[in-house]
């Protein structure tokens, strides 16, 4: 951090070489390449694949009630990918070690918008990675001002979303007791365009290589 005690990222040029550091608001103010990691988890089940997809909390700065990926962050300055996966258990309260996640690919995108009336310009390189938990969703803790709840779709069902061959689906999750300190069940309609703007491509990809890293004798 500065010391306004503000995230330092590393920054690139767009041939991902390295040109220094700075601050976040700099970073998505003037549109400065920055490295993120994306986390994806699967639930197996009867021969179905449901994939974990939370729900970006009404605080957020930008996209707040979003669906979006598992579990997501910026690498700070100096971080690697492997120190980015304390992401995890920070925002859903599970641990998987790094060295249990699989490597699906990498991938850059650009965003435009305002947060807060204040413009942003976000390019990021990601590099996205997934694994298989049957850790029950009542199980998981969520980061309040993060996370507004987590829930779970069959695979195949998503692709058909993002495809355009479905309107909508169902899909089952938790959320915040009124204690705050559980959580309870939530059924809740999905569409694709209730997702983090992303390329559809980006989310079809994600959803083809889970199954395929649940199922690799189908692939």
């Amino acid at each position: 951090m500065d010391l306004t005690g503000e995230e330092l990222f590393d920054i690139y040029d767009e041939s991902l070489r390295p040109i220094g550091v700075a601050p976040r608001s700099e970073v998505h103010a003037r549109g400065h390449w920055h490295r993120s990691f994306h986390c994806w988890l699967g639930r197996p089940a009867d021969g179905r694949l449901l994939v974990r997809f939370q729900k970006r909390a009404s605080g957020k700065d930008t996209f707040p009630d979003f669906h979006d990926i598992t579990v997501a962050g910026h690498l700070a300055a100096g971080e690697t990918h492997r120190d980015a996966a304390r992401e995890i258990r920070e925002e859903i309260g599970i641990h998987i070690p790094f060295d249990q996640l699989t490597f699906l690919f990498e991938c850059r995108s650009v965003r435009e918008g305002a947060a807060r009336g204040v413009p942003f310009i976000d390019r990021e390189i990601s590099r996205v990675y997934g694994a298989l938990s049957d850790v029950p969703l009542e199980s998981f803790r969520l980061q309040a001002e993060e996370t507004a709840g987590i829930y779970e779709a069959d695979a195949r069902d998503l692709i058909a979303l993002f495809e355009g061959r479905v309107p909508e689906l169902t899909a089952e999750g938790r959320v915040p007791d009124r204690t705050g300190t559980g959580l309870r069940p939530t059924v809740e309609r999905v569409t694709a365009d209730r997702f983090v703007p992303r390329d559809a491509s980006y989310y079809l990809d994600v959803f083809r290589r889970m199954l395929r890293l649940a199922a690799p004798d189908r692939a």
